[in-house]
């Protein structure tokens, strides 16, 4: 297996370059899915309130070898929780569900402006670090004037801000925002699939003579552009196989002009579910 590099959080917390997506993944198959993962090497593993598998991720981790300071959890808080009080008992209650003491990493989901209330639940994510329940806390699909409002409010920036990135929206702008403040990007939907009006990328003539030259598959040339990116990407997948190939990333580099033919694939209306965090509610 491939050395993993780490990135350091601003806050000093050291995370693996690639984690493991857990969207779906529930009940008996999806405990396999995520013990083999784990097997497969992955220490990095996300989950969230709104994924209803909590418990399944820490049935999982309950099951496997891995010592638990060896693993990295991450959780998300839902937008009906965004209220102080309510997001503390949430935070709790995440905990339960995965039968765990602590979260290495905690971030709100989403910011639901219209709400108003993403500052306040960032204040009880940080009393919540206080109080040991999470070890490190972030955002999900969180925009720079978001970001920019907690660290002037709170002066508390996100370690982690986890958003949408794949070649169709490669997030340039967003990444490099995010980068002043020290936060790093985690990429959800790294590979852009589900989404029927995309065209497969992974069929792309360019895509696939990139692979031929490195000897890799598409999958994990699209994985590696991640990587060169800086963003953190965390594929799901279910098969052991699948999970090995997303995971054998570090012993190729992509080439200047190889990283170019992927950044043509970007386009400004790039989102796969038009979830624009400026407007989309999620609670």
């Amino acid at each position: 297996m491939n050395h993993i590099p780490e990135y350091t959080l601003n806050d000093g917390l050291k995370v693996p370059a690639i984690g493991f997506g857990t969207y779906s993944l529930k009940g008996e198959a999806g405990v396999q899915s995520i013990a083999s993962a784990l097997e497969a090497g992955y220490r990095l593993i996300d989950t969230a309130y709104n994924y209803e598998n909590e418990a399944t991720v820490g049935r999982a981790i309950k099951h496997s070898s891995i010592a638990r300071e060896e693993l990295l959890i991450t959780s998300k808080l839902p937008g009906r929780y965004h209220a102080y009080d309510k997001a503390l008992v949430a935070i709790q209650e995440s905990l339960y569900r995965a039968d765990l003491d602590y979260y290495d990493l905690y971030l709100i989901h989403w910011p639901n402006p219209k709400q108003d209330k993403y500052v306040e639940a960032w204040q009880a994510l940080i009393e919540a670090r206080k109080r040991g329940y999470i070890r490190s806390i972030g955002v999900s699909n969180f925009l720079p004037e978001h970001n920019e409002r907690l660290i002037q409010e709170t002066g508390v920036a996100p370690s982690l801000n986890q958003i949408e990135v794949h070649p169709f929206f490669d997030q340039t702008n967003q990444r490099q925002q995010d980068a002043k403040h020290g936060i790093v990007n985690e990429s959800w939907s790294p590979i852009g699939r589900g989404n029927d009006a995309v065209q497969n990328i992974l069929k792309q003539e360019d895509i696939l003579r990139i692979a031929e030259t490195h000897g890799k598959t598409p999958t994990q040339i699209i994985l590696r552009w991640h990587v060169e990116l800086g963003s953190i990407p965390i594929p799901k997948a279910g098969s052991l196989q699948h999970q090995q190939e997303n995971i054998e990333l570090f012993d190729f580099e992509l080439s200047a002009a190889e990283m170019q033919i992927l950044a043509t694939f970007n386009r400004p209306d790039g989102r796969l579910w038009n979830q624009d965090p400026s407007e989309y509610e999620e609670y």
